[in-house]
């Protein structure tokens, strides 16, 4: 089933999300020992949009802020350099103990020392967003939307956040629009809401024409049962994740295009890279290389990136994968964990290997 993209939106890519801050040390030093950092913007959803927003389409996040919060200005000036539109709600602080915008603290690790990534989301602004926030009717009828896309970070956070979800997924799937979900499974946002959070992820799963996630995510986040334990290494798990779909296309069969990225760590600066794709009865597969790691974190968003840029331009299957892949693998080398290619030539011959000098 080919993925159908409405015309005459005024957005090709719209996540929803929470944003925070991102705090990294310089030089790739542990966070306990260092004195000097670097601050970003980010979250999981809105690196998704880096792509596209890079290379000229129109994409907007559905987010909360703190009210005149000077971290909030921050967020939403980052955002502006990257030409990504925003809209949500401006949340009183409610004093000291009361919101704030998330923070992630990352060790992008070196060697042998491996990434380690602590996240602070006691109090998070977006913790509460809720579709009476937004008008769903401006935004995915009247102004349209051809690819709406979330995660299961997001989705997790709280039950406001999954109903907000839950009704965004279905507005705009009502008005047309392509449905993409990251699973993205996390153990500690699932604790004691098991039951509660299966049986959205699946009603999202069920509308969805994208879906991403690893093995894991598939079986904890839908419930799906898994093949049968084999060998070691990526080309088991590329075995494994191929009769894992085969299963969830039988549950899910909405869904037109299946992904997932492949990780072999060799080092902090040094991973095998790879990816998967499967739509329309095939298989596509990028079989893991070699790529240097500057910081890990925001691969696999990227990878979702470029794979969601290439299904907008209307590409080839094989196409769309191989630009997730190079996309994946450019972010690794950036301090930012969100891809902003110059243009798709650079994409594309990261694809290629070619790493000579452009003049």
């Amino acid at each position: 089933m080919p993925i159908h993209l409405r015309e005459n939106c005024k957005y090709h890519l719209m996540v929803l999300t929470s944003v925070g801050l991102r705090i990294t040390p310089k030089d790739r030093q542990p966070v306990h020992v260092s004195r000097e950092f670097t601050l970003q913007a980010n979250s999981a959803e809105s690196n998704v949009l880096g792509v596209s927003a890079a290379l000229g389409l129109k994409t907007k996040m559905l987010t909360a802020f703190v009210e005149g919060s000077p971290l909030a200005q921050f967020i939403k000036s980052e955002y502006r350099a990257r030409g990504i539109d925003f809209e949500g709600p401006e949340v009183p602080q409610g004093g000291p103990w009361g919101y704030r915008h998330q923070i992630n603290v990352a060790d992008c690790g070196y060697g042998l020392r491996g990434a380690r990534v602590w996240n602070d989301r006691s109090g998070e602004v977006g913790r509460d967003l809720k579709s009476a926030d937004f008008d769903l009717d401006r935004i995915f009828v009247q102004e349209g939307v051809q690819i709406l896309h979330t995660s299961g970070l997001f989705a997790a956070m709280s039950p406001n956040t999954i109903q907000f979800c839950l009704d965004c997924v279905r507005a705009a799937k009502a008005a047309g629009s392509v449905i993409s979900f990251d699973l993205n499974y996390r153990a500690s946002f699932w604790k004691g809401r098991e039951a509660e959070l299966r049986k959205a992820f699946q009603e999202i799963a069920s509308l969805a024409d994208i879906l991403v996630g690893n093995e894991e995510d598939f079986q904890l986040a839908l419930g799906i049962q898994g093949p049968e334990a084999g060998g070691k290494g990526l080309a088991a798990k590329i075995d494994g994740f191929k009769g894992m779909i085969e299963e969830v296309k039988k549950a899910y069969p909405n869904a037109s295009m299946f992904a997932t990225t492949l990780r072999e760590v060799v080092s902090a600066n040094d991973n095998l890279w790879g990816a998967i794709l499967h739509t329309d009865g095939q298989w596509y597969v990028e079989e893991p290389r070699n790529v240097p790691v500057l910081d890990r974190i925001g691969g696999g968003d990227g990878f979702v990136s470029g794979l969601l840029y290439g299904v907008l331009r209307g590409w080839a299957p094989e196409k769309c994968l191989q630009f997730g892949w190079a996309s994946g693998a450019l972010v690794v080398t950036l301090l930012t964990d969100y891809a902003t290619p110059a243009d798709e030539e650079q994409i594309w011959s990261i694809y290629e290997g070619n790493a000579r000098v452009k003049r």
